[in-house]
């Protein structure tokens, strides 16, 4: 749900890229007849006996890993899920002969930013224009027929979405709520009890006095199957061998590093000549330097003290210009670094007011200024935070047309090239603490000069921090040999114990997971094993993790997809069962007591009272969520009391002192608008949730993913 979560936040693209690019392919048939034959025979899935080609399958699923850095399978399963969406509706809109036309394209074009705020669809009052839009489609139709046939590809995404409204729609209109409707929520909301009741709660009932048998499990589960359906899961469990790098390989990189730092003489035993070798100290070529002994090439960029080694930052940033520092460890690496250049005060932190004006650039909508207005109000602000200059964060928040209004205006820091060059020129020619107001394409900036830093540049050799041949040499052997032996003695948790190997447990892994816990992160190919019918239970195997280091895994458990038995249902069916039993053993205990004073006595339990309790929120304070309690109440007549009732949280005897029946209203029209609204929004939904749920789906992503 994160990652679908993450696709509908990023605009109308993702869409067209991946459920509304299935919609194309659904329309216009785009690959009927037209593959070059090589896709597999199996369908990647299966819709109301309608196939999902694989191969189209995969052209989506490599596209949005590219736009959005998704992993393999995280693309896949956005792109299954859209697919799934875009099938199972498309079939919806030709069994009821939905079709969409200009004029519903229109009204999806000019209801998307995307299109509405692009200059090139606007006329001259600034507003979407469709005809320039159909105009612009019938230019690139005649001159860039390769965007024309990616536009095809998006058109007939905007066709989808407007059927989609459509159907939508009709189902909406299908579904109204009745005064009477809106009646008896009204009464919900605002009828009023008032009760007095003693509550029993469970835990009066000594657990040794209920048991709980299999064959209870069993009728409940058998109740209540659809609670108890379970999709195919394996556990396994593993000892993960990490690949790292050992103190010895550590120290030997530290050596390397220092012995870089001076000029050395060393004997060629090819030219029988001693040849002189540059230290980093003295070297005139770093460039050439740092490229034939450093892991990293020679980075160019000017850095300010945030951006050094958190650690080193102060001595680093202190060095003089020629000045070595280190060895020294920076995360996974080590480095030496030397100082050869500075900037003095070029990274800069600013705040400003910005005072927007209709037709300055980015401007927002709502901005109504003129040109004029907007210098006249930043020239009155400015004179006001330069007579207070502590309150520039406060005015800024109530004034600034800017993205950092919220952060009184802090732009934090920054260098030339990154802000308008009038601004920058401002803030690079003026002393901490001025203020004072520019001009830009962006308005009026009534701009602070907070903080001014050096820049340094650095030449850096660094060594990444890795095992050497002989460290990985012999975690292979490590890792090899605990297979080896596992498999021996048949017996993987022993065999861990006996060599002090940390045993990680996986359970309830899913056919289509990836990521594992206890280090190791996605390992698709582990999943993939564990579900492999070759796969045997008990088997052991060792993979090469691609994030480095060994795993030796076992599949320690089976179960395929069914209803769960009553081994697995246990845990989460006793205490259900328990909670049954006893109350049914307390309504059998104090059945005899017939009003809340004797009941109080007998147990020895306050009598709790609870005024104006709506069944809307159903809600008794001290006892929690109790629905049925006080619908219970509601039924009753003032003065009367209940039996004994089974709450959620343990039985009530229940005494009714006063109900407040709302006073009818002359028309319940807003309640039942209210309802229609929150069904409306609720439809969108649960529309396609239920024709999922109806829908005969074959999955194959495991056979190709």
């Amino acid at each position: 749900m994160a990652i679908l979560g993450q696709i509908r936040q990023r605009s109308i693209f993702l869409i067209f890229v991946i459920g509304m690019a299935l919609f194309a392919f659904v329309i216009s048939g785009v690959f009927d007849g037209n593959n070059n034959g090589g896709a597999p025979t199996d369908p990647i899935g299966v819709v109301n006996e309608q196939d999902i080609e694989v191969e189209f399958f995969r052209q989506l699923v490599e596209q949005t890993e590219r736009s959005y850095n998704f992993t393999t399978l995280q693309a896949v399963n956005a792109v299954w899920e859209q697919s799934l969406r875009g099938l199972i509706l498309e079939q919806q809109f030709k069994s009821l002969g939905i079709d969409a036309g200009r004029d519903q394209i229109e009204q999806i074009l000019s209801s998307n930013d995307a299109f509405i705020n692009d200059p090139r669809f606007q006329n001259e009052a600034g507003f979407f224009d469709f005809g320039r839009f159909t105009d612009f489609i019938a230019q690139m139709k005649a001159e860039n027929p390769v965007a024309y046939d990616q536009w095809k590809y998006q058109e007939a995404s905007i066709i989808s979405m407007a059927k989609e409204n459509i159907y939508l729609d009709l189902i909406r209109s299908s579904s109204g709520f009745t005064e009477q409707e809106g009646k008896a929520t009204y009464h919900l909301e605002n009828d009023k009890v008032n009760l007095e009741y003693v509550k029993i709660p469970f835990d009066v009932v000594p657990d040794s006095l209920i048991k709980v048998t299999d064959q209870d499990i069993k009728k409940y589960i058998a109740d209540h199957q659809e609670d108890f359906k379970k999709e195919a899961y394996r556990h396994i469990q593993y000892v993960y061998f990490g690949e790292e790098a050992s103190p010895e390989d550590e120290a030997y990189l530290y050596d390397e590093l220092e012995a870089l730092l001076d000029t050395k003489i060393e004997y060629n035993d090819v030219s029988k000549l001693t040849d002189t070798l540059e230290g980093f100290k003295t070297t005139k070529n770093l460039s050439e330097f740092i490229d034939r002994y450093s892991d990293q090439p020679f980075d160019s960029l000017y850095k300010t003290k945030g951006n050094l080694p958190g650690e080193f930052a102060e001595v680093i940033f202190a060095l003089n210009e020629g000045e070595t520092f280190g060895p020294y460890k920076d995360g996974n690496t080590y480095k030496i670094s030397k100082l050869i250049g500075r900037k003095k005060d070029a990274s800069i932190r600013a705040s400003h007011i910005l005072i927007a004006y209709q037709g300055a650039a980015r401007a927002n909508a709502s901005v109504t200024r003129t040109k004029a207005e907007a210098e006249r109000l930043a020239n009155s602000l400015y004179r006001q935070v330069r007579r207070s200059p502590d309150t520039f964060a406060e005015v800024a928040m109530a004034n600034s047309d800017g993205p950092t209004r919220s952060l009184g205006g802090d732009l934090g820091f920054f260098q030339e090239g990154v802000m308008d060059q009038k601004f920058f020129d401002f803030a690079n020619s003026n002393r901490i603490g001025r203020i004072g107001v520019v001009e830009t394409d962006f308005g009026f900036h009534v701009i602070k000069v907070e903080d001014k830093q050096d820049l340094v540049l650095l030449a850096e050799v660094v060594k990444e921090i890795v095992p050497s041949d002989e460290t990985s040499n012999i975690i292979f052997k490590e890792a090899t040999q605990f297979e080896i032996d596992s498999k021996n003695a048949n017996d993987f948790v022993a065999t861990a114990e006996k060599n002090n190997y940390n045993l990680v447990p996986v359970r309830n892994l899913n056919v289509m997971d990836e990521f594992l816990p206890g280090g190791i992160g996605r390992q698709r190919a582990i999943v993939q094993w564990a579900f492999d019918s070759e796969t045997d239970l008990g088997d052991i195997r060792k993979f090469s993790l691609s994030s480095g280091g060994y795993a030796v895994v076992q599949l320690s458990k089976v179960a395929q997809e069914g209803i769960e038995s009553v081994a697995e249902a246990r845990d989460a069916v006793t205490p259900i069962i328990e909670k049954q039993k006893k109350a049914a053993w307390i309504k059998k205990e104090y059945d005899a007591f017939k009003t809340v004073q004797e009941l109080s006595e007998k147990i020895d339990e306050e009598i709790e009272t609870a005024s104006a309790v709506t069944q809307k929120n159903a809600t008794l304070v001290g006892a929690g969520k109790e629905p049925y309690i006080i619908g219970a109440a509601f039924a009753l007549e003032v003065n009367e009391t209940s039996s004994l009732l089974e709450g959620n949280n343990g039985v009530y005897l229940v005494h009714l002192t006063a109900k407040e029946i709302a006073e009818d209203l002359p028309s319940y029209t807003a309640y039942a608008n209210a309802l229609r609204t929150e069904e409306y929004n609720r439809l969108s939904s649960s529309i396609f949730e239920a024709l999922k749920s109806a829908a005969e789906i074959t999955d194959n992503r495991p056979l190709y993913y």
